[in-house]
């Protein structure tokens, strides 16, 4: 009887999950991204924690002297973050308006993220060892922005909080049991130490070109910026922004493809000007 109130149980749960999860929060935007995604944690949660994710990151660093070292590279970094903001609204309405931080962290690492909730961090090895353009620095830009603003850590972070399926995947439902220290752990984890899915990436790269370009900036730089990483990546083991992504040539393939679809929207953006 006890065997099988438990697998009722876990059958309960398992449905409440399903039926809880799969949905999605964002538009197609001209390059058509859409997908039913799996959101077990709500979006609420998952900006709270990141918030404390991030602060923690900027806490560690700072007594190093690794946070906005370099006040030109911050101004840099920031003027562009400012013009691409304001364009997040065509695949998510309230994205304009969340809580945005952009910071410059020092470190020889060619990286950069953004959490949930609009958390940036660029580092400064893509500004130095790229020698990275306004256009690329852009491209990057508007890469990791769309993964908050698909809410891949979100979908990361949902599907690893199911791997339990049980009581404790029904209080994640209802909005108990993980504390909100483990869950700013696992959204540090989603968000710089797991790696994204392949097709993760490619929502990233096709959204990213298109908030690129509606902001004045070139989208073909996805291209160039790409390329830079892959020659780097020739002598020793790849940047950490290309460690899971796609092979280099379907990416630039397809970034080939969605930087002309939204070509039109980049010249319109700078006859505005």
């Amino acid at each position: 009887m006890m065997e099988r109130m438990t697998g009722l149980v876990g059958t309960t749960a398992a449905a409440v999950v399903m039926l809880a999860g799969c949905t999605t929060t964002t538009e197609k935007g001209t390059v058509g991204v859409e997908r039913s995604q799996f959101l077990l944690v709500s979006s609420a949660e998952m900006d709270k924690s990141a918030a404390l994710a991030y602060q923690k990151v900027l806490q560690e660093q700072s007594p190093k002297g690794n946070v906005n070292r370099d006040a030109q590279q911050v101004e840099r970094v920031r003027a562009i973050a400012r013009r691409i903001i304001p364009q997040t609204g065509v695949f998510r309405k309230d994205a304009p308006g969340w809580k945005w931080e952009v910071n410059v962290l020092t470190s020889p690492e060619i990286n950069a993220w953004c959490m949930p909730g609009g958390k940036i961090a660029l580092y400064t090895g893509i500004l130095e060892k790229l020698e990275s353009t306004d256009d690329e620095i852009a491209a990057v830009m508007g890469h990791e922005i769309s993964h908050a603003l698909r809410e891949h850590g979100r979908e990361r972070a949902s599907q690893q909080l199911a791997t339990g399926v049980g009581a404790s995947a029904v209080g994640a439902v209802l909005g108990i049991g993980q504390s909100g220290a483990d869950l700013a752990g696992l959204v540090g984890q989603v968000t710089f130490l797991l790696p994204y899915s392949r097709i993760h990436e490619t929502e990233a790269d096709r959204m990213g070109v298109e908030l690129a370009a509606r902001a004045g900036y070139d989208p073909r730089a996805a291209i160039t910026l790409w390329q830079k990483m892959a020659k780097i990546s020739g002598g020793g083991g790849p940047p950490a922004l290309l460690s899971t992504h796609p092979s280099n040539e379907d990416r630039i393939k397809d970034l080939g493809v969605f930087s002309q679809r939204v070509l039109p929207l980049y010249e319109q953006a700078r006859a505005k000007k």
